[in-house]
C-alpha cells in the first residue's frame, strides 16, 4: 500500500454524498495507510437547466457542502467544498475557476505539508487543475459517460467531451470504472485500466445476523429493496407502475435521495424512506427479500453504469435482479438478469421462489476477494511501478 505520499482528489460527487462513492472508499484506506490526502467535493459540471425541477434542492445541498468549509474526517482528510463558478462554457469563469481552485486548494496543501501531490481528477471539469499544484503524477477516474449526461446540467456535451479528452490526453494513468467506457476508449490504452467497483464485504456480508430496521419490518413482505439515486430518469418507473398493478402484493423499497417528479410516489405499494448513513444501511438490506436495480438501462447515460451497490447485494447473499448493464454481464451466473420488463417481473418471481443457500453462499463468494482494500493495494502497485522507471517523478 501507498505510504508517505500527498494525494489531491477532485471528486465527481461529495463527500458527504449519502452512498459512499469509490473515490471515498480508496481515498479513505490511502490515508489509513499513513498517506495525507485532501478531498475536493464535487465542482459540477455545471448548473442545472433553468427548468429542471430540482435546481433549488441541488443549490441548497452545495450550499450546505460550502458551509462546512474544510473538516477532517476521522482518517485524517481534508474535505473541503471550494468557491467555484459553475459556469464551464465561459472562459472566463474557467480561468477565474483555475485562479481560485489553486489559491484555496494550493493554501491548504501548503498547511499539511504536502508536496509533489498525486492528482487524482474524477470529473471532466476538474482538468484545468493540471499543473496547478507542481504534481508528480496525474490519475484520471472515468467512472460516467460524462457528455452522456444531460440531465444534471445545462453545459454543451461538446465541451464536456473536449475537457475529458484533454483529461485524458494529460494523465499518466487512466481509470475507467466500467467495462463499456473502457471498451470504447479509443486515446491513451496503454494508460489505461479497468477499475472494478470493489465492496466492504464485511460491512455487508452479516446482514443475516442483524435485527432488521425497524422502518422496514413495519413493511409487508415480499420486500423488494434498492438504495442510492433515486432519479426519474434513472428509474424504470414503467416496470414499477406496471408491477404495483399486477404484483400488487409486492412491496417496493427505495432508500435515498429522492429527487421530485417521479410518477411511482403515490402507489401503494412503493414505499420511499430518505437516505440512511452507511454504516446502518445494512440492517435496512437485511430486510429485503430480493435486491433490485430496476434502472432503464436503455438511457445511454446509465447503460455505462456499474452501480456499487450490485456488489454489494450480492455480498448480502440475497437474491439479485438487475436492469442489462454490460459491467455485470460476466457475473450472470450470480446475478439474475432481466432483459425486458416481463423478464423483471419473472425473474423476481424465481427470486421469491429460491431455496437452499448454496446460491446464497457463491453470489458472496463471487465478490469475497473484491475488496476496496484489494482495489487500493493494486493502485498502489501500479503508482509504484511508475516511481520505480522515475516516470514523471
Amino acid at each position: 500500500m501507498l505510504q508517505g505520499k500527498s494525494i489531491i482528489c477532485f471528486g465527481g460527487e461529495d463527500w458527504w454524498y449519502h452512498h459512499p462513492h469509490s473515490k471515498n472508499h480508496l481515498m479513505r484506506r490511502f490515508a489509513r495507510a499513513g498517506n495525507k490526502v485532501i478531498f475536493v467535493n464535487s465542482i459540477s459540471m455545471g448548473m442545472a437547466s433553468i427548468t429542471n425541477k430540482d435546481l433549488l434542492p441541488r443549490v441548497v445541498r452545495k450550499l450546505r457542502s460550502y458551509a462546512k468549509l474544510a473538516r477532517k474526517t476521522d482518517e485524517g482528510i481534508t474535505v473541503v467544498s471550494p468557491a467555484a463558478l459553475p459556469f464551464f462554457g465561459s472562459r472566463a469563469a474557467r480561468a477565474t475557476n483555475r485562479k481560485l481552485l489553486r489559491a484555496q486548494i494550493g493554501a491548504l496543501a501548503r498547511r499539511r505539508g504536502m508536496t509533489r501531490p498525486v492528482l487524482w481528477i474524477a470529473i471532466p471539469t476538474a482538468v484545468d487543475m493540471v499543473g496547478q499544484f507542481n504534481e508528480s503524477l496525474v490519475i484520471y477516474h472515468v467512472s460516467d459517460k460524462y457528455d452522456a449526461n444531460t440531465m444534471d446540467h445545462a453545459t454543451d456535451p461538446e465541451l464536456i467531451r473536449r475537457m475529458h479528452e484533454r483529461a485524458i490526453d494529460s494523465a499518466d494513468l487512466i481509470f475507467y470504472s466500467g467495462r463499456k467506457l473502457l471498451a470504447e476508449a479509443t486515446r491513451a490504452r496503454e494508460r489505461s485500466y479497468l477499475l472494478e467497483q470493489a465492496v466492504d464485504f464485511e460491512h455487508w456480508s452479516r446482514v443475516g445476523e442483524m435485527e432488521v430496521a425497524p422502518e422496514i419490518a413495519a413493511i409487508e413482505r415480499p420486500r423488494l429493496g434498492y438504495f442510492g439515486a433515486i432519479e426519474p430518469w434513472l428509474v424504470d418507473q414503467e416496470l414499477i407502475k406496471r408491477a404495483s398493478r399486477e404484483r400488487p402484493l409486492w412491496h417496493w423499497i427505495f432508500i435515498g435521495n429522492r429527487s421530485r417528479g417521479l410518477e411511482i410516489e403515490n402507489l401503494p405499494n412503493v414505499h420511499f424512506l430518505p437516505a440512511v448513513p452507511y454504516d446502518d444501511l445494512p440492517r435496512y438490506a437485511a430486510g429485503f427479500d430480493v435486491c433490485v436495480l430496476p434502472w432503464e438501462a436503455e438511457q445511454t447515460f446509465t447503460s455505462y453504469g456499474s452501480a456499487i451497490k450490485v456488489r454489494e447485494y450480492l455480498a448480502t447473499g440475497k437474491p439479485v435482479v438487475i436492469a442489462p448493464l454490460p459491467e455485470y454481464e460476466p457475473m450472470s451466473d450470480v446475478i439474475r438478469i432481466a432483459r425486458t420488463r416481463d423478464d423483471f417481473l419473472r425473474l423476481i418471481e424465481e427470486a421469491l421462489n429460491e431455496r437452499g443457500d448454496e446460491r446464497a453462499r457463491a453470489r458472496q463468494a463471487s465478490v469475497i476477494n473484491g475488496t476496496w482494500d484489494a482495489r487500493a493495494e493494486w493502485i498502489s502497485t501500479l503508482i509504484e511501478s511508475l516511481e520505480s522507471r522515475d516516470f514523471r517523478f
